[in-house]
């Protein structure tokens, strides 16, 4: 989820690889780096994304998200400020 890690990879990828030392190099595309939680989630939204069947969850139990680690809090607030209530199942009420 950043920058500087994606053009790292991207370069791991390029000379790691035959086709990317020898062939068309690789190139990693990540629109939605720039984008806060907030937008991601509009943008998901408009795109019809059923957020029910995903999570972020760092520490999930089973197929719950924990509510607690710093994955589901910024989750959280980017549904929050996006005015929509987030349907991921969670362990308990958050």
């Amino acid at each position: 989820c950043r920058p500087e890690f994606l053009k790292a990879f991207e370069r791991a990828a390029n000379l790691g690889t035959k086709e990317g030392s020898t062939g068309s190099p690789f190139t990693l595309h990540a629109p939605l780096i720039e984008l806060s939680k907030k937008e991601i989630i509009e943008v998901g939204n408009q795109l019809g994304v059923d957020y029910s069947k995903t999570h972020s969850c760092y520490d999930p139990a089973d197929d719950l998200a924990c509510g607690h680690c710093d994955a589901c809090i910024l989750r959280l607030r980017g549904f929050a400020e996006a005015g929509l209530e987030d349907p991921a199942p969670y362990v308990a009420s958050t």
